[in-house]
């Protein structure tokens, strides 16, 4: 079953989640696409909405090609299989580091004005549109970790199975609706899956906001 849009995608996914709204959970959604399904979970679990900024690091002369991610608070991962199969250069991947750092605390700017996120103590819940490697869920998982947070939920409406699985491993929970063993792409499993922009994600959390009182982040 393909979801219509990640609105749709989200309101089904709040229905596996609301065991959590006892545990005043935060919501941190990866942006873009991410925002739009986070945003209904929010909205449903009467929690905070924010996001957590992580940028995927790909191949250079091949972009879409993941070989990492980084995240808030510089965590790092890195897929040693695909830097072993591309054989890229120590300064190769440095150059890529630092040109999504820079975009990465651009959007940090962008999206919260630079407010650090305060959640020690906390119950989290992670939120992306999809799941197919993994890697920038990696990544989130582990910047999460050094903000002290007490618990993490990884939800998604779709997840490769194999990839939910391994990162079972790195969670206290992972929510999915969807969980096919060949994913082809996150795309292919929604009708509407057009690519957000800033002034769509700045919308939706300043809506949300508005309704959930306020933001977990500070000045």
């Amino acid at each position: 079953m393909r979801f219509r849009d990640r609105e749709e995608a989200g309101r089904l996914l709040a229905r596996q989640l609301m065991g959590y709204a006892s545990d005043a959970p935060v919501v941190l959604a990866l942006p873009r696409g991410g925002v739009a399904v986070g945003y209904e979970i929010a909205r449903e679990l009467d929690a905070p909405l924010e996001v957590l900024v992580v940028r995927k690091l790909g191949v250079p002369w091949q972009p879409e090609l993941g070989m990492g991610a980084l995240a808030e608070g510089g965590a790092l991962y890195l897929n040693q299989q695909v830097l072993e199969m591309e054989d890229l250069g120590v300064d190769e991947l440095k150059t890529v580091i630092v040109e999504e750092m820079r975009e990465l605390e651009r959007r940090v700017q962008r999206y919260r004005g630079g407010r650090r996120l305060e959640l020690a103590g906390r119950t989290v819940i992670l939120v992306d549109d999809g799941l197919a490697t993994g890697g920038t869920a990696r990544a989130a998982v582990r910047g999460l970790r050094g903000f002290g947070v007490r618990r993490i939920i990884l939800a998604v409406p779709v997840a490769a199975s194999r990839t939910a699985e391994a990162l079972r491993e790195e969670v206290d929970a992972l929510v999915c609706v969807h969980e096919p063993e060949e994913l082809w792409s996150i795309g292919a499993w929604y009708q509407d899956f057009h690519q957000l922009s800033d002034d769509e994600v700045l919308a939706l959390l300043e809506q949300a906001h508005r309704t959930t009182g306020g933001s977990p982040a500070s000045p």
